[in-house]
C-alpha cells in the first residue's frame, strides 16, 4: 500500500510510501489487542491500596456489652467492621497487577492496531522535521495545516527529539512518541496516526 508523503506545513510532495502488508495490512487479532491493552493499563497501577482490618484498628479490647440479656447480636469488640470506626472486612492490600505476555503475541497486537488504523485511513506519513527551539505554537500550526487541531493525534518519531516533544506537551489531544516506545493503548487511543519519513522502516523492521 502506497502512501502519499507530507510536509508538515500541510502541502503534498510527491513521494510516495510504501507500508508492506505484513505491518499494515494484516487481519486483526483482536484478542491480542485485548490482552496488550489490558497488561499496560495493569501496568500503570501502583497498587499501593491499604485499608485497615479490624487488627490494626487502634482501640480498646473490653467486650463492650454483656453476651446475654440485651435483645440485640453478641458484640466482643469496638473494633468490629460492624461498628463504625471499626476495621474493614477483606479491605484492599497492596498488591502487584502486572502480567507477562508472550513477545509474538505483543507484536501481533501492535500490528493489528496499525492494520485497524489503515483500514481507517488514520495513517499520515510526514517527511522529518524539526523545531528550533521548543514552541507549542510551530505544532499547534503544523496541526492546524494538516487539519487535525481537533483530534487525538500520536507522532512517531524514530528517535526522540527534545524540541518536538516540548512543543507538544501542552497540547491534550497531542502526543509523541517513539518506535522503540510505540504501544497499542497509544495507537488505539489516538483518532490520527502521524508517522516521520524515517520511522517508516523502522517499524517495519521492528515489527515484522
Amino acid at each position: 500500500m502506497k502512501v502519499t508523503v507530507y510536509q508538515n506545513n500541510g502541502k503534498k510532495t510527491k513521494k510516495k510510501v510504501e507500508l508492506i502488508d505484513e505491518v499494515f495490512a494484516i487481519e486483526p487479532n483482536d484478542h491480542a489487542i485485548y490482552l496488550d491493552v489490558k497488561q499496560y493499563l495493569a501496568n500503570q497501577r501502583h497498587g499501593t491500596h491499604k485499608s485497615k482490618e479490624r487488627a490494626e484498628i487502634s482501640g480498646s479490647t473490653r467486650k463492650i456489652k454483656k453476651q446475654k440479656g440485651t435483645g440485640t447480636a453478641r458484640a466482643g469488640s469496638i473494633k468490629s467492621p460492624l461498628f463504625r470506626g471499626g476495621g474493614r472486612a477483606f479491605g484492599p492490600r497492596p498488591r502487584d497487577y502486572s502480567f507477562k505476555l508472550n513477545k509474538k503475541l505483543k507484536l501481533l497486537a501492535r500490528k493489528s492496531a496499525l492494520s485497524y488504523k489503515s483500514k481507517e485511513e488514520g495513517i499520515m506519513v510526514l517527511e522529518d522535521f524539526n523545531f528550533e527551539a521548543p514552541k507549542t505554537k510551530e505544532y499547534l500550526k503544523m496541526l492546524t495545516s494538516l487539519e487535525l487541531e481537533n483530534k487525538k493525534t500520536l507522532l512517531v518519531l524514530p528517535a526522540a527529539n527534545k524540541n518536538i516533544v516540548l512543543s507538544s506537551r501542552n497540547l491534550p489531544k497531542a502526543k509523541v512518541t517513539t518506535v522503540d516506545s510505540l504501544h497499542t493503548y497509544d495507537l488505539l487511543h489516538a483518532d490520527s496516526l502521524l508517522i516521520s519519513e524515517s520511522s517508516v522502516e523502522k517499524i517495519e523492521n521492528l515489527l515484522k
